[in-house]
C-alpha cells in the first residue's frame, strides 16, 4: 500500500510570516504596543493643533497680522480637524488603518514644513488651516475609537481614556518647549519642530501597527474566542460616511451627543487652548509662563481622562458627563474674576486639567451602546466633528470679542454658561440602545 504523500503546509506571504515571528511572542499584550504607537501619533497631532496658540503673538510681531486673522486660520484648522474624522473612519474601513494614518502623518509634516516659507495670510490659512486640519483630523479621537474597538474586548473605557489623554499630553510636552523656541528663535523653529515630529512617526506606524489582531494570528485583548473580522468595506467611503450620518441623525441620541460635544469643543481647545496664552498676556503674564499653565493642565488631564475611562467601565456615563460639564462651566466663569496670581491660576489649571477631555470615554461608551461596535467609530467621528465645530466657533468668537471689546471677559462667561447647559443635556440622553440600520459600506 502506497503511503499517501504528506501535504506541505500552506506557505504564508513573507510579510505575514515576519509579522507573526516578530509580534506573536507578545501574545494578546501586543495590543498595548499598538496603543503605544497610536498614543504617540495622537500626541503629535495634538501638538500640531496646539501650536497656533503659541504662534499667535509671534506671528503678530513678525507680520503685523491682527489676532482675528490668526485665530480665524486656527478656527479653520480646528473645524477641519473634526470634520475629517467621520470621513477618515470611512477611509479606514475601506483602505485600512495603517494606510490612512501614514498618509495623514505625511500631510501633517509637509503642510507644517511649508508654512516656514509663508509671507501672506492665505498661506497661513492653507498650511495651518486647510491641509494640517485635514491631516490631523485623521489622527484624532476617531482613530483611538477604531483602535479600541478592534484590539480590545475588555478594558475599553480605560484604554480609550489613555488614548484620549494623549491630546493633553501633547500639550504637556509641546507647549512649554514651543514657547521656549519662540523666545529663542521666533516662530520658524516651531514649525520645523512640529514637522519633524510628525515625520519621525511614519516608520513606527509602518512597521508596528498591523491592521487588526487576526492579521498577525492574534485575538483582541480580553477575547476568549477567535475574532471574526468583518469584510473590508466596499464602495465610496465618502458616501458611506454621509449615509451613516443621515441614518444616525434620525435618533435623538446622536443629537444629544453632538450638542454636548459641540460645547465640549467650545469650552476646551477652541477657547482655552487657543486663547489662554493671549488672555494671560492681557494680564502681564509672559508666554512661557502661560504655556506652562497649559502644560500643567495637560499633566493633570493625563490622570483625569485615564480615571474617567476607569469610571466609565463601572458607572453610568450620562451621570459622569453631567458632573464633568457642570464643573467645567463653573471653572470658566471663575477664571475672569480671579486675581491671575500664581496660586489662583495654578488652582484653575489643576481643576480644569482634570476635566479637560474627561468627557471622551463616556461619550464613546454611549455611542457604542447606541450604534454598535462596527458603526460607533464612524458615528463618533461625526460627534467629534461637532466638537471641532464648537472649538472653531470658540476660536473665532473669542478672537472677535477680544478685538471688539478689548478683553476676553464675555467670551469666558458665555463659554461657562454653555458648560452648564451641556450638563443638563447629558442627563437627557436615553438609556435604550437605538442601533439604527446604518450603512456598512
Amino acid at each position: 500500500m502506497t503511503p499517501s504523500p504528506v501535504q506541505p503546509a500552506p506557505v504564508q506571504p513573507a510579510s505575514v510570516q515576519s509579522s507573526a515571528v516578530l509580534r506573536r511572542p507578545f501574545g494578546q499584550n501586543y495590543a498595548f504596543v499598538v496603543v503605544a504607537v497610536i498614543f504617540l501619533a495622537l500626541l503629535a497631532s495634538a501638538g500640531l493643533r496646539a501650536a497656533p496658540g503659541v504662534l499667535m503673538l509671534p506671528l503678530q510681531k513678525a507680520f503685523g497680522w491682527d489676532v482675528s486673522v490668526i485665530s480665524s486660520s486656527a478656527a479653520v484648522g480646528i473645524f477641519l480637524y473634526g470634520l475629517a474624522g467621520p470621513f477618515a473612519a470611512a477611509v479606514m474601513q475601506r483602505f485600512g488603518i495603517r494606510r490612512t494614518v501614514l498618509g495623514a502623518l505625511m500631510l501633517m509634516s509637509v503642510s507644517t514644513a511649508m508654512s516656514y516659507f509663508m509671507t501672506t495670510p492665505w498661506q497661513l490659512f492653507m498650511s495651518w488651516g486647510l491641509l494640517s486640519g485635514i491631516g490631523s483630523g485623521a489622527v484624532a479621537n476617531v482613530l483611538g475609537a477604531t483602535i479600541v474597538n478592534r484590539w480590545f474586548t475588555t478594558n475599553r473605557g480605560l484604554v480609550m481614556g489613555l488614548l484620549t489623554a494623549s491630546t493633553a499630553t501633547g500639550t504637556l510636552i509641546f507647549m512649554p518647549g514651543l514657547a521656549s523656541l519662540v523666545e529663542y528663535g521666533g516662530w520658524k523653529p516651531v514649525v520645523l519642530t512640529v514637522a519633524a515630529c510628525c515625520a519621525a512617526l511614519i516608520p513606527l506606524v509602518y512597521f508596528l501597527v498591523p491592521e487588526r489582531p487576526s492579521a498577525i494570528g492574534l485575538r483582541s485583548y480580553g477575547s476568549t474566542h477567535e475574532d471574526q473580522p468583518a469584510a473590508p468595506a466596499q464602495g465610496n467611503p465618502f458616501v458611506a460616511a454621509i449615509g451613516n450620518l443621515i441614518r444616525a441623525a434620525r435618533t435623538p441620541t446622536f443629537w444629544f451627543l453632538f450638542a454636548t460635544f459641540f460645547i465640549c469643543g467650545f469650552t476646551t481647545n477652541g477657547l482655552v487652548g487657543t486663547h489662554l496664552i493671549a488672555f494671560c498676556g492681557d494680564h502681564g503674564i509672559f508666554e512661557v509662563q502661560a504655556a506652562s499653565l497649559l502644560a500643567l493642565m495637560g499633566f493633570f488631564d493625563l490622570f483625569g481622562t485615564t480615571l474617567s475611562g476607569w469610571l466609565t467601565d463601572r458607572f453610568d456615563p450620562r451621570k459622569l458627563l453631567f458632573f464633568y460639564y457642570g464643573l467645567r462651566g463653573l471653572s470658566l466663569i471663575y477664571l475672569p474674576y480671579s486675581d491671575f496670581s500664581f496660586v489662583s491660576l495654578s488652582v484653575f489649571a489643576v481643576f480644569y486639567g482634570l476635566d479637560w477631555i474627561a468627557t471622551v470615554p463616556p461619550t464613546v461608551r454611549i455611542a457604542n451602546e447606541a450604534f454598535g461596535d462596527k458603526n460607533a467609530p464612524l458615528i463618533f467621528g461625526w460627534v467629534v466633528a461637532g466638537h471641532q465645530l464648537g472649538a472653531a466657533c470658540a476660536a473665532f468668537f473669542a478672537g472677535f470679542m477680544r478685538s471688539s471689546q478689548g478683553d476676553y471677559l464675555q467670551a469666558f462667561m458665555i463659554a461657562g454658561a454653555t458648560g452648564i447647559v451641556a450638563a443638563v443635556l447629558s442627563l437627557m440622553i436615553g438609556r435604550r440602545p437605538v442601533q439604527p440600520q446604518l450603512a456598512a459600506a
